[in-house]
């Protein structure tokens, strides 16, 4: 009876730590990216309104993510979707920056970019990550 009363606790409740390693390396990725869409968001409103709300909303769908992760309704399906969100945001990089070269996308006034530097890379390993848990069947 104490066992089950204690597995009745833990199902009821809100939030859980994921229950893999990798869980954490998604969490960071997603965090690092999300957070660094909504601190570009307000400069980039500077020069495109509708751009520099896509990099808020952006930032706010990352951490999102992440709540929902964290809580009861993160079912294993969830991982597409995040690989998805991962992929949809890195590819939307090059179509607004151009893929006249995979490098010159990640320079901003001749010098490196480090913001979309560090942003694409967590979300390639956002990617990675949530891929390896969803084919390694972690829910």
């Amino acid at each position: 009876m104490v066992a089950g009363s204690a597995v009745t606790r833990e199902q009821e409740s809100l939030f859980s730590l994921p229950s893999h390693p990798v869980g954490y390396i998604a969490v960071i990725a997603a965090v690092i990216t999300g957070v660094i869409h909504l601190i570009l968001g307000p400069s980039v409103i500077g020069f495109s309104q509708t751009l520099g709300i896509l990099f808020i909303l952006n930032g706010i769908g990352f951490l999102g993510g992440v709540a929902l992760y964290f809580s009861r309704y993160w079912r294993r399906e969830l991982y597409l979707a995040a690989a998805g969100y991962a992929l949809v945001t890195f590819l939307a990089f090059f179509f607004y920056g151009g893929f006249g070269g995979f490098l010159s996308a990640f320079y901003m006034m001749g010098s490196l970019n480090w913001n979309a530097v560090g942003a694409k890379v967590a979300e390639l390993i956002l990617l990675v990550s949530v891929l390896y848990l969803y084919a390694n069947g972690d829910s």
